[in-house]
């Protein structure tokens, strides 16, 4: 059986709505890790292109936190920065000018942070 993460060892970027969610409800969390896993099993795509196609949905959903979170997963995939940038900007004509600003803004946070 998996386990869930606790509150308490959870990495500090992730927002503490999120850590509640997994101490509270660890049984929807489990179940919901289990449907990411098969859905990435299903995947024809190598790691670092599946991250940039869930960044670009992130960002078209305008969801802050998949943004952030699959921004740091397309940078430990290999993905560049300026490849991150470029799915962003692409959401100018599809989504949006300010839909895009944001996620630029999201992913500066980011990025900037590991610095």
């Amino acid at each position: 059986m998996q386990t869930t993460p606790s509150e308490a060892n959870t990495p500090d970027y992730l927002p503490s709505v999120y850590k509640q969610f997994l101490n509270r409800y660890p049984e929807v969390a489990q179940a919901q890790g289990a449907l990411a896993r098969a859905v990435d099993q299903r995947s024809p795509f190598d790691e670092r292109t599946d991250r940039l196609i869930k960044l670009a949905l992130a960002i078209g959903a305008e969801a802050q936190g998949a943004v952030r979170s699959n921004v740091r997963k397309a940078l430990q995939h290999g993905a560049t920065v300026d490849e991150v940038r470029a799915v962003a900007l692409a959401a100018i004509t599809t989504c949006g000018f300010p839909t895009a600003i944001a996620a630029l803004g999201w992913i500066e946070d980011v990025t900037t942070a590991d610095r």
